[in-house]
């Protein structure tokens, strides 16, 4: 494990932390980084996403990190709200669920079938895919490096089809169908998330 500076962190030296003090540590650092950002949530609901996303960082950072690689603890990086972190795939679920909230409709009924007919759908449909054998990859490698850089890469891919086919548009059918995509999207990154040992928040 190296520190920021690149150098390695040694228990002997005094300079690696117990895990109860990382942790607590990483709840107390999300605080203060919710503190900075405009939200409607309650100070206890606030309390709760801060620890989600504390543990979730610490975690994700951890997991991310194949066995035989060096492992850079930055706190910086590690809470970061870009970049292939946790904060970042939880953010990206919250954002999805927003969606619906601000349009004050519920998700589509699942199975419903979304239509293709843009390139950054098909791109999200396809990736959407991949998540069983993305899973199957992670257990037949004992790695769960591959499934946080596939949950990385749905969520940039989301982002993409997010940016290029609005949602919330007249047409019903297509409004319907992009819903699904994003509602979709959403349960995977959950999911993922879950198998990660992570929470994903709805809001943050």
């Amino acid at each position: 494990m190296l520190g920021p500076d690149g150098k390695k962190m040694a228990s002997r030296s005094g300079s690696s932390e117990r895990l109860i003090d990382l942790l607590t540590e990483g709840v107390d650092r999300a605080s203060a980084s919710i503190a900075e950002r405009p939200s409607d949530l309650s100070p206890a609901a606030r309390a709760d996403v801060a620890r989600a996303l504390g543990i979730g960082a610490i975690k994700y950072a951890d997991l991310s990190t194949e066995r035989t690689r060096d492992y850079l603890f930055d706190w910086d990086r590690m809470l970061a709200f870009e970049g292939n972190t946790g904060p970042y795939l939880q953010y990206a679920h919250a954002r999805i669920r927003s969606i619906f909230r601000r349009a004050e409709v519920p998700p589509p009924r699942p199975g419903t079938r979304p239509m293709i007919t843009e390139a950054p759908e098909r791109a999200l449909a396809l990736r959407l895919l991949g998540f069983p054998a993305a899973v199957e990859a992670t257990a037949e490698a004992y790695s769960p490096a591959k499934l946080c850089t596939y949950l990385f890469d749905l969520a940039s891919t989301f982002t993409t089809f997010y940016e290029a086919c609005r949602v919330l548009v007249d047409d019903e059918a297509v409004r319907t169908s992009r819903l699904a995509l994003c509602d979709l999207t959403a349960r995977v990154l959950a999911l993922g998330l879950s198998l990660l040992g992570m929470e994903a928040p709805d809001q943050m």
